[in-house]
């Protein structure tokens, strides 16, 4: 279901274009998608699992595997997802697609799947409870290769974009039906809501955590620990 959900979103993205800032789009749902189905066909099938929303794909995480926040060495050893990566159409010269072979890491993914192993040992444990996903799976890169968020394209092109991906988050909480949604920062947190809003369905709850970013001084200096209060709130913690 959610590779269905995520094949017909990329036909609907195909038919954007972005402007400046925008220089460079990276659609890990083409070039990336054996990652990407390795990922849903082995951890994406269950139901009633807390869902971790991040944002959108890091030029070393989910642009690189195809899995959201997911750094190499993560997917590789603790996933164990090993599978090769194509090449997008345009890249850029400093955010080259290295695949599985990346030797840079996503240091938001690096925080938070290392957090998922540290706290719940195997990803059977983890997944057992929570689901990660993304909201958007397009990264946006300026002339000089800045990683940009959605909320910084031109205001038209993000609200076609998010109303694209509204559609696609709606369906797939239908299909996952969490308990609870945690936006994994801001934006994603209050996207969630603004859809549940205009599209309730029953049961399911939406929370947010602070984003594993090394952009967030907050984050820097104990993002595992507010995570682990997260844990604790939503009674998911590894030992019950």
């Amino acid at each position: 279901m959610l590779l269905t959900i995520l094949s017909n979103l990329r036909t609907e993205l195909a038919a954007l274009t972005f402007s400046a800032p925008v220089a460079y789009v990276y659609n890990p749902l083409d070039y990336a998608w054996r990652g990407i189905e390795a990922y849903v066909n082995r951890f994406g099938k269950e139901h009633g699992r807390t869902l971790l929303l991040g944002m959108n794909p890091g030029p070393w995480g989910m642009a690189q595997s195809g899995v959201p926040f997911g750094a190499v060495s993560i997917v590789r050893q603790w996933l164990r997802i090993d599978v090769s990566i194509d090449q997008p159409e345009h890249t850029h010269p400093a955010r080259p697609v290295l695949g599985l072979d990346c030797p840079r890491e996503e240091v938001s993914g690096k925080r938070l799947w290392g957090w998922a192993a540290q706290r719940f040992r195997t990803p059977e444990a983890f997944f057992a409870k929570c689901f990660v996903w993304n909201y958007c799976p397009l990264l946006f890169l300026d002339t000089k290769g800045a990683n940009l968020t959605p909320d910084k394209l031109q205001r038209h092109e993000r609200l076609l974009l998010e109303e694209r991906c509204d559609h696609a988050l709606l369906q797939s909480l239908a299909f996952l039906h969490p308990p609870t949604v945690v936006g994994i920062g801001k934006y994603a947190e209050k996207r969630c809501q603004q859809i549940l809003r205009k599209d309730p369905i029953p049961g399911i709850e939406v929370t947010g955590l602070l984003h594993p970013s090394p952009a967030n001084p907050r984050a820097n200096r104990g993002w595992e620990s507010e995570a682990d209060q997260l844990l604790t709130t939503l009674d998911l913690s590894p030992s019950r």
